[in-house]
């Protein structure tokens, strides 16, 4: 996934907020693996907020409260799925998962 002697961002982060790197040619290794497996589940989780926050916008009765907190898990939702595709390089194709 990564070219030889290339970092990997890492779909989490480190203290303080800071990004987390691997540096391996191995991307069958555990951690290549680990990283790959969150990923999907990031992309996964968005994919079905995105469904969700579809449906609740066309609720007339949704109250602002809950609009804000949506918007909230949407912004955390968009940081991981750009993490992922600066990660990989590439656009990522979701119905994949």
């Amino acid at each position: 996934m990564t070219p030889q002697n290339e970092l990997r961002l890492l779909p989490w982060s480190g203290p303080d907020g800071k990004p987390c790197y691997l540096s391996t040619d191995d991307s069958g290794g555990y951690m290549s693996r680990l990283a790959d497996n969150i990923e999907a589940v990031q992309l996964g989780m968005a994919s079905e907020l995105v469904e969700h926050v579809s449906a609740v916008l066309g609720d007339q009765d949704t109250v602002p409260e809950e609009l804000r907190r949506m918007l909230a898990e949407l912004t955390g939702a968009l940081r991981d799925v750009l993490r992922v595709a600066t990660s990989r390089g590439h656009l990522l194709a979701v119905s994949d998962l």
